[in-house]
């Protein structure tokens, strides 16, 4: 499976961003580093990286990382490694053996939920819960349509809908100004979608996806809650689905989800949503530190800790 956040098109995303991007491969590795601003000072962060085929491949991306971080003065590596020949569970003692710690939080999900694409679109459908099966199937019965757009300036559907939600549920959505510029960069060159409902012509929802070589990530999405009892994110994100499988992608990452054992965790609800779509989980290591300066990464960390206990 292809992680968007190590792709080209997300490399040409954070330049857009004004940011400092690092690219770098081997003989079975390769990442994109971002170099990014933190109060221990500059950091050099691979979101779902290094990509790796086997153990020894890690090593030599790990080392690639840390001599750009000598280079450009970044005090750690945060990272996120993935296929590295080694598992979730193996993860944690592989990495302190390279000399990292746990990051005081995850900085992408360390549990997603795949939809695998393969065999016949039926076959798709067949694995999710038959309410999101109907309503993909008669909701144009409601007078309910469908359509995608790479035009850039149709991404204000869907901010004016993150607008309605986030005033809705009470949380801060990224910025306008952040998804514009990401649409800017993706949407023209086909490496990202926005797909609309509309109801009699009038948008309804929107859900934004990126894709990489064989993977479609469910990124963004929300709907006017007006008309919230018509369920149109149920077969949008359906559609969403059957235009990646007739694009030849393998698989739809629809981000990440809760522990099964957390009933009460915040991302409950919107697991519910995502698992209702058939599919299954998978479970990545974790947001890693590996410390460059060793002497500024401890003072960061023990100020850190004196910050949490004053609170």
């Amino acid at each position: 499976m292809e992680f968007f956040l190590q792709s080209p098109a997300w490399a040409d995303v954070q330049r857009a961003l004004g940011r400092t991007v690092h690219e770098e491969s081997g003989p079975g590795w390769r990442f994109l580093a971002v170099e990014e601003k933190n109060p221990a000072g500059k950091v050099l962060y691979a979101p779902y990286g290094p990509v790796a085929e086997s153990v020894e491949a890690f090593d030599a991306a790990l080392a690639a990382l840390r001599g750009i971080a000598r280079r450009t003065g970044a005090v750690f590596v945060r990272l996120e490694p993935v296929s590295a020949g080694f598992g979730a569970e193996a993860a944690p003692a592989l990495l302190r053996a390279r000399g990292m710690q746990p990051a005081p939080a995850n900085q992408q999900p360390e549990l997603s939920w795949i939809v695998d694409l393969d065999g016949d679109f039926k076959d798709v459908l067949a694995g999710m819960k038959p309410t999101n099966r109907n309503l993909y199937r008669n909701i144009h019965k409601k007078g309910v349509t469908f359509r995608s757009s790479q035009d850039p300036a149709e991404i204000s559907v869907l901010l004016d809908f993150l607008h309605m939600t986030a005033a809705r549920n009470g949380f801060k959505p990224q910025s306008d100004d952040y998804l514009g510029t990401v649409a800017r960069s993706l949407l023209p060159a086909g490496a990202g979608t926005l797909f609309i409902a509309e109801l009699e012509g009038t948008p309804i929802a929107a859900a934004f996806a990126y894709d990489s070589a064989d993977t479609r990530t469910y990124a963004h999405a929300a709907l006017d809650d007006t008309h919230r009892k018509l369920s149109a994110g149920i077969p949008l994100l359906v559609t969403l689905m059957a235009d990646a499988k007739e694009r030849g992608l393998k698989h739809v990452d629809l981000w990440g989800v809760a522990p099964e054992d957390e009933p009460d965790h915040k991302w409950a609800g919107f697991t519910a949503f995502k698992k209702s779509f058939g599919g299954r989980e998978v479970a990545y290591p974790g947001t890693w530190d590996l410390p460059v300066n060793k002497l500024r990464y401890g003072a960061y960390q023990l100020a850190r800790k004196i910050r949490n206990k004053l609170r």
